[in-house]
């Protein structure tokens, strides 16, 4: 059982029915901690495992009494006690590099989640044993690639035969993996039957550039204040008359972060400000709505009995399906990081405006008073090259195909690929935001200005300007971009509201 008095922190509760993707999240990084899971749920999967033993001695089940793909016409008899460790040791191929502690560790809080949701008919054993290794810091051995959108076969195979104990653990200082369990027919294709590695990884992919979109308005918001920008596109009235959800919310949330009335008084100079400036809530809202829209399917995802075949407590009987079909998570993931991508291009955009003098009053390329000082130059190319990263993994994997098993499986959502290049995004976004944070905060040294104290925005001006070097000389910007960079996630917490007082817009979050 758990240890529920050993670490101090969070503990989450799995019952199959409640698990957020922040939790996921929380479970993976170790700043939270399995509870005992929910006591109904728990009877709920050992009912689900006593009911899937009745039907596959006593009819054709896939998987259990039969064989798996185009060997499902295959029966397998009930005296052979070793179809499911031989369908687990086949499976368990995955190729590539074994995946970071993190993103493992989110695949099992999922596919515990899942178990208890009671579909499964797999050992309730398993469950304990995937609870016990997600807090104790074990976790399998787990490669890359092995999955095509239509169930994380070779990862979960991998899991499995490690509980078994035939394949290696890693295991966190002090930690042990759990004691081998014995595993039957009955266990191998319900533990297998999931997209736990996608959901899991699309989970810290989310959390992430969820941050880092939050992170992105200070940076913005300092980039405005250095070029004198207008905070007239950000008004209430403009964004009542194009009531999109996520535009509201970015353009309120600038508003506040310099304390901006709903309807700011019209500039004095220029007319307009460019599209990186005056376009960012029409730009940064989808990105907020594809986050929504992603956090929505996961949060049915990794709460659902998805396996095949169905084993349904009620009716007695095994359902087979397609509820595998990772169709929905594949396309909100795609979605979701061209969504993102716009923003990143903003970004770019605002940190070509920081090296104009026409905007800032500044020399060029917030160059110091050397001749032909190239200041900030060099980071125009270096987001760009990050950009054109970024842009890369942000083709959508929806477009993949492949026909599998000798033509039974003829369709593939590629989720799997599509949560992979998700979690890429998010270092290339880091990249570009914080070469954005960089020049903001120079522009802001050279130009003497800060914002006005007590603002959100003066606290994020106050922490950039605390840890970025202030000198102005020619010199390389590499450990500059790098502090920046690590410096976002606690901007994040000023671009989100957090103040329960904060008034609310229609249409906003």
């Amino acid at each position: 059982m758990l240890d529920n008095g050993r670490r101090a922190g969070r503990r989450v509760t799995l019952d199959g029915t409640a698990l957020h993707t922040a939790d996921i999240a929380a479970l993976a990084e170790r700043t939270a901690h399995p509870a005992e899971p929910d006591p109904k749920a728990f009877a709920r999967a050992e009912e689900s495992w006593e009911t899937a033993r009745r039907l596959a001695a006593t009819g054709r089940v896939y998987g259990r009494s039969t064989g798996v793909g185009a060997n499902r016409t295959e029966d397998v008899g009930a005296a052979d006690a070793e179809h499911g460790l031989r369908l687990l040791r086949s499976h368990a191929g995955a190729i590539g590099d074994p995946l970071p502690a993190r993103e493992v560790r989110a695949m099992l809080a999922v596919r515990a989640n899942q178990l208890l949701a009671g579909g499964a008919g797999l050992h309730p054993a398993v469950i304990t044993a995937l609870l016990t290794a997600l807090d104790s810091g074990a976790y399998p051995v787990v490669n890359e690639h092995g999955a095509v959108g239509t169930g994380d076969l070779a990862a979960l195979a991998q899991t499995g035969l490690a509980l078994a104990g035939e394949h290696p653990w890693t295991c966190a200082p002090g930690a042990r993996a759990p004691a081998p369990i014995a595993l039957d027919n009955n266990d191998a294709l319900a533990l297998i039957s999931s997209n736990a590695l996608t959901l899991g990884q699309s989970a810290l992919a989310l959390d992430e550039l969820r941050r880092l979109l939050a992170a992105s308005l200070p940076v913005a918001a300092l980039s405005l204040l250095a070029v004198g920008g207008s905070y007239e596109p950000f008004a209430e009235p403009v964004m009542r008359a194009r009531p999109h959800p996520g535009s509201a919310a970015a353009a309120a949330r600038l508003r506040a972060l310099a304390g901006v009335p709903p309807r700011p008084a019209p500039p004095l100079g220029r007319i307009q400000d460019p599209y990186g400036f005056r376009c960012l809530p029409q730009i940064h809202g989808p990105a907020l709505d594809a986050a929504d829209t992603l956090d929505a399917v996961l949060t049915i995802e990794v709460n659902a009995a998805a396996e095949n075949p169905l084993i349904s407590i009620e009716d007695q009987a095994a359902y087979h399906h397609g509820n595998f079909y990772a169709a929905h998570a594949g396309l909100a993931l795609d979605t979701f990081r061209l969504a993102v991508l716009q923003t990143a291009r903003l970004s770019t955009a605002r940190l070509a405006a920081l090296s104009e003098p026409d905007l800032t009053r500044l020399r060029p390329f917030l160059g110091d008073a050397a001749p032909a000082s190239s200041g900030v130059m060099i980071l125009e190319y270096a987001a760009g090259a990050a950009l054109g990263e970024m842009r890369e993994v942000s083709n959508p994997a929806s477009l993949g195909h492949a026909v599998l098993s000798r033509g039974v499986e003829e369709q593939a959502s590629f989720a799997s690929l599509g949560a992979r290049q998700t979690l890429r995004t998010c270092t290339y976004y880091r990249q570009i935001l914080a070469c954005e944070l960089v020049a903001a905060v120079r522009a802001l040294r050279m130009r003497s200005l800060e914002p006005d104290p007590g603002l959100p925005l003066a606290t994020a001006f106050r922490r950039a300007a605390g840890v970025l070097d202030p000198r102005m000389a020619d010199r390389p910007l590499t450990d500059d971009v790098a502090v920046a960079a690590g410096l976002l996630d606690e901007l994040a917490e000023l671009g989100e509201p957090t103040d329960p007082a904060e008034p609310a817009e229609p249409g906003e979050r």
